[in-house]
């Protein structure tokens, strides 16, 4: 894609002002989060990155605060409150356009948030020659008609297509169309409202993946419902530091030494969760070089990789901690430590494992020169 011609210039519109009660979750769907963001991020950012000058969002009037949540630190971000139905919302968002109108205007539903950058380029060419284009997909499936539940004949699904978003506009065209639209008419889509008032519309390719969200499987389908990931970590031991491991203070003659309190198996687990969701390592979340982590404790790390995990949608399944050292013992300390993760974990302990070993007197943990600790973290989709 580096070596293709820039597109043409568009902005965009999101339409995300619907209340999504099918998708069965906790807020409307397009705030909900969709494989670790909002759903209505996605879109938008996908939107940003093929290029739109403008990007208008409409949302519902008690929207405001849900939508800034979901789309912050973005910008050329425009919130504008949405209508009574679909066509009403894209209404209110090309009159916004219109105080600086574009040549050419995407309109998409925040319910579709894998947004191919192909078919945006598919559908920005076909507004060389048309004043408007949309991404369709043909039927695959036989087609019945109903008639009060009995086969009443068949359909031909030759001619037939499935039709996505976006749908692409040359602006003043689709703005035209929704001044003449008449709110007598049947509902129906953006490119219906242009055919409606004479323009023409292309079919493009579109693609499945542009599928969209709609009930509470969709959702849950999303994620695999297992993910793992593996931590490591290593620290020297040093004279004049205090000794946490595992969460718990240990009585030592030496303490582990960095810039926060070293919690060499904390660290480990962290490193294992954020590694389970993709999410970078301990270090990216909180840099040594950052003052305000000196001396600060682990548990703040885990409890922060856990609430990263929930955004997510998993939950901890179990997790696996081995540490490596000749000293202290480890066996004393096992099931304090084993409660206290538990605890930042927000998990039963029979949930957690603590594992002791040793080098057999090999490398910087046989010499007691440091410890070292590996951690694996099973989630599971909540």
């Amino acid at each position: 894609m580096s070596d293709s011609p820039p597109l043409p210039s568009f902005a965009a519109i999101v339409v995300a002002a619907g209340k999504g009660l099918r998708a069965g979750q906790a807020t409307p769907k397009q705030f909900a989060n969709w494989r670790g963001k909002p759903v209505v991020r996605h879109s938008v950012e996908a939107l940003r990155a093929a290029g739109a000058s403008q990007v208008v969002v409409a949302i519902p009037a008690d929207g405001e605060q849900a939508a800034r949540i979901a789309l912050a630190g973005l910008d050329g971000i425009e919130l504008i409150s949405g209508g009574e139905t679909r066509q009403a919302s894209v209404a209110n968002a090309l009159e916004h356009l219109a105080a600086s109108p574009c040549d050419n205007v995407l309109i998409h539903d925040a319910a579709r948030p894998d947004l191919p950058q192909e078919v945006i380029a598919r559908l920005l060419a076909a507004l060389a020659v048309h004043p408007g284009a949309i991404p369709v997909l043909p039927v695959v499936d036989s087609l019945a008609l109903d008639s009060g539940g009995l086969m009443a004949g068949a359909a031909e699904r030759e001619s037939l297509r499935r039709v996505q978003t976006p749908q692409a506009f040359r602006f003043p065209a689709i703005l035209a169309a929704h001044r003449e639209w008449s709110a007598d008419h049947p509902a129906g889509d953006d490119a219906q409202v242009l055919r409606a008032a004479g323009g023409a519309v292309a079919l493009v390719a579109g693609d499945e993946r542009l599928a969209k969200l709609t009930y509470a499987e969709d959702f849950m389908t999303a994620l695999p419902a297992i993910r793992t990931g593996m931590g490591y970590d290593v620290h020297r031991l040093a004279p004049g530091e205090e000794l946490w491991l595992g969460g718990i203070r240990i009585e030592h003659d030496r303490g582990l030494a960095g810039h926060s309190d070293a919690d060499v198996g904390l660290h480990a687990l962290v490193d294992a969760i954020l590694g389970a969701i993709g999410a970078g390592d301990i270090g990216s979340h909180f840099p040594p070089s950052d003052a305000q982590w000196k001396g600060a404790s682990s548990d703040r790390f885990l409890v922060h990789a856990v609430a990263l995990a929930r955004e997510a949608g998993y939950a901890i399944g179990n997790v696996d901690l081995t540490l490596i050292c000749e000293a202290p013992k480890i066996g004393p300390h096992r099931e304090a430590m084993r409660a206290r993760i538990a605890e930042l974990l927000g998990v039963d302990k029979t949930l957690v494992s603590v594992k002791a070993t040793t080098t057999e007197g090999l490398g910087f943990t046989g010499r007691a020169e440091g410890i070292a600790a590996q951690a694996v973290a099973t989630l599971i989709r909540e």
